[in-house]
């Protein structure tokens, strides 16, 4: 928000208009953001989330402007924008309505710039996908009308609602945003009572915005498909009559099963597929190994069939589970991850595997080299995982991308130290200046040999400085740099923020030099609950020992079941009302202020400590309270 209202200030000079912020009960600060910063914008903040089409019915109501722009907060417009769509209102009296070419957060042309309207051949193909594999075709290409030039103005049936240009007399004439639709879709029927209104909508190339369009990273999901399946079923019957409105509805809700079927399946196997590959491949190597260690080590006809049914897959299960919550399954993958993973769980296997009876207890060598096989499977599979998503065989603590920034000496300064500052590591290459500047060996050179710069020191990411470079500039580095695969990322003047989203399927992200909480890191979590369950699982296993001398042993030994099924953790926040605001994590049995002899009753200080826990965490503090308590 902050950094769209920083571009629409600078396209709003010579304009005389108004801005209308609407926020839907939003929990993140944006109100309090805009009060602070932009004086000058009309807010309106609702006390509930009303949707997209009453949210900006609201404003259009109360503002007065010949023309009405509604404009997503995630998108960055160009300083000319503005102008050039009043100029071609002003000359193109039949136009109801224009809509800008957009590209997502690397570049690439958003083919939702231009679209047709969704009749039910039109569905029907976008449905089973014909729209993609055709996207140039007259007849399976409408949905986002792919036969149309992407820098040619055209006149098109449908606009999206990320920006939206539209007359004012022609909503008079036909309406505001229905809000029958929450969300999804009223951009389509707006459009469509335009042009049955008598006027035409126009898709203008003239002028480009950043839409980074993080939202999408939704769109996998059953609820996405529900809802945005959903606007189109209200679009059929206020539009579309008798059969033609009946064959629509029943197959876009036939769609919407099938859509919500495929996209679970989905976030399963995306999820779990490697696991999965994991315990396959660890399962045929020790049968494989079963076999071999039968006749050439224990000269044996065979093990009993328990061997293979029951004992290796608990192996199994302990191999992948541990190695789950050490990381091992967290890109980029890192072979230090799953070697303390698949040690861990080799010791826990033996220490299980001494409780068995001596008929059950088959071979430790076994359990060895199955796990030298874990290693060996595991170190294969993430080789091959990391060559297909980071292009290169690498198991190694990957250094981050190698990264420019471009813009003046001093704001290029200012954002090199914020981003030291940040919890994020860098790999720093040097300034691309736009003057040029002699005798500092961060200079790379000037903004004209961006392309050339890029190139010869291979750049992965890029940071433009908003307050030296234009939007318009910025987006057309992104646009002829795109192809190379840069990542790119704005740092709005005189914000701590630096935003950016290289995929309209990632959502964005953001480096600023504000504090950070450790436990809002996943990777953190699972090293907190990797320990919850690696320290119980010993706990149980030395209970007759500790069972000899500590007090309240029955609670205590409670307590390490509790941990142990990940009803609690070890360590929680000490009760207070302000941890709403802390990262949730499960409750504890034991708190930061444990760690004190004196018994804190002090709310301030309570909330000051969990605090600092949740900022500094780390296991050496559980194992500290946790020591500290418990013995």
């Amino acid at each position: 928000m902050e950094q769209c209202l920083k571009a629409v200030q600078k396209a709003m000079i010579g304009i005389d208009g108004e801005v209308w912020v609407v926020d839907n009960n939003s929990v993140d600060g944006s109100v309090e953001m805009v009060d602070q910063k932009f004086d000058w914008v009309k807010l309106i903040a609702n006390s509930e989330n009303t949707g997209f089409s009453v949210a900006n019915n609201q404003a259009i109501k109360a503002s007065k402007g010949e023309y009405v722009l509604l404009l997503n907060p995630d998108t960055v417009v160009e300083e000319d924008s503005f102008t050039k769509c009043i100029a071609f209102m002003d000359s193109h009296p039949n136009a109801g309505a224009l809509g800008v070419r957009m590209v997502d957060g690397s570049g690439n042309f958003l083919p939702e710039s231009k679209r047709g309207l969704p009749t039910p051949a039109v569905a029907l193909y976008k449905m089973f996908g014909l729209n993609k594999v055709l996207p140039k075709s007259k007849k399976f290409g409408r949905y986002h009308l792919g036969f149309l030039p992407e820098n040619k103005t055209n006149e098109v049936e449908v606009l999206a609602g990320a920006y939206m240009f539209m007359r004012r007399k022609a909503l008079e004439k036909v309406g505001l945003l229905d809000e029958a639709f929450f969300m999804y879709g009223e951009d389509i029927d707006l459009s469509y009572r335009i042009i049955k209104g008598g006027y035409k909508n126009y898709y203008f190339p003239e002028t480009s915005i950043i839409h980074y369009k993080g939202e999408s990273t939704k769109k996998g999901s059953a609820n996405y498909v529900k809802i945005f399946y959903q606007a189109m079923v209200i679009f059929a019957r206020k539009h579309y009559k008798g059969s033609k409105s009946s064959l629509l509805i029943f197959l876009i809700n036939t769609f919407i099963y099938l859509r919500a079927f495929a996209a679970l399946v989905y976030r399963f196997f995306s999820r779990w597929w490697l696991p999965m590959l994991d315990m396959i491949l660890l399962f045929a190597g020790m049968y494989f190994l079963k076999s071999y260690w039968e006749e050439h080590i224990k000269f044996i006809k065979h093990y009993p069939k328990e061997l293979m049914t029951i004992h290796v897959p608990y192996y199994i299960a302990f191999w992948v589970a541990i190695t789950f919550f050490s990381q091992g399954y967290q890109r980029p993958f890192l072979l230090k991850s799953i070697v303390r993973g698949i040690v861990i769980a080799t010791i826990a296997i033996l220490a299980v595997y001494g409780l068995f009876p001596e008929n059950l207890r088959f071979s430790r060598g076994l359990i060895i080299l199955g796990s030298l096989w874990a290693v060996i499977e595991m170190t294969f599979t993430r080789l091959l995982a990391n060559y297909f998503s980071l292009g290169k065989f690498s198991l190694a603590n990957t250094a981050s991308n190698k990264l420019i920034i471009v813009g003046g000496f001093e704001e290029s300064n200012r954002i090199y130290e914020m981003l030291n500052k940040s919890t994020k590591d860098i790999d720093f290459i040097g300034f691309v200046l736009t003057e040029k500047r002699d005798g500092d060996k961060n200079v790379l050179g000037t903004i004209d040999k961006l392309e050339e710069i890029v190139n010869v020191f291979k750049a992965e990411e890029i940071v433009f400085c908003s307050m030296d470079i234009s939007a318009k500039a910025i987006l057309n580095w992104m646009v002829k740099l795109g192809p190379k695969k840069v990542h790119y990322k704005i740092a709005p003047e005189a914000s701590s923020f630096i935003i950016g989203s290289h995929s309209k399927n990632s959502s964005g992200e953001f480096f600023t030099e504000e504090i950070t909480l450790r436990l809002t890191d996943s990777s953190t979590l699972r090293k907190k609950r990797l320990f919850d369950i690696a320290s119980s699982l010993i706990l149980i296993l030395l209970s007759p020992v500790w069972f000899l001398f500590v007090k309240k042993r029955l609670k205590k030994w409670h307590s390490v079941i509790e941990v142990f099924t990940s009803k609690k953790s070890w360590v929680g926040y000490a009760p207070s009302p302000e941890n709403n605001l802390l990262p949730s994590i499960n409750d504890g049995i034991y708190h930061p202020t444990q760690i004190l002899k004196a018994s804190i009753d002090d709310p301030e200080m309570i909330n000051n400590l969990n605090y600092q826990y949740a900022r500094n965490y780390s296991i050496g503090k559980d194992l500290e309270i946790l020591w500290f308590n418990f013995f």
